[in-house]
């Protein structure tokens, strides 16, 4: 069993910058991976990043594209999420969430653990 802890989020104004953390803790495959996904208030839940832990360049959706940074400490079985020029519109529960396989990342479904979700706010 893998457990996902997330830290990290909170109140930002707009223009400003956050850092998320998610820790993997529990045993762990060599094709682990992690991903990032958000969710606002009446919308879907969407995939923002995702990275293998131990191999391989980060895919990022367009939303993420350009601002956001996903990086790994593969010894810490712990990425991090760097978000700048945030904007009202990134509002929302950001979630962590990990998988066997890298695919398992591409469906909201697919995922076999998460994290406890944390929010962000972006104020005008």
């Amino acid at each position: 069993q893998v457990e996902l802890v997330e830290s990290g989020g909170g109140l930002v104004q707009a223009g400003g910058s956050v850092r998320l953390s998610c820790a993997a803790s529990g045993r762990t495959s060599r094709s682990f991976s992690m991903a990032w996904f958000r969710q606002a208030p009446g919308k879907e839940r969407e995939l923002l990043v995702a990275v293998a832990l131990n191999a391989g360049s980060p895919y990022y959706a367009d939303s993420a594209k350009g601002r956001f940074t996903i990086f790994r400490a593969s010894a810490k079985n712990t990425v991090y999420l760097k978000m700048n020029s945030l904007r009202p519109g990134d509002t929302a529960v950001y979630h962590c969430a990990g998988g066997r396989t890298y695919s398992s990342m591409f469906d909201t479904r697919s995922p076999d653990y998460w994290g406890q979700g944390t929010q962000i706010t972006v104020a005008s």
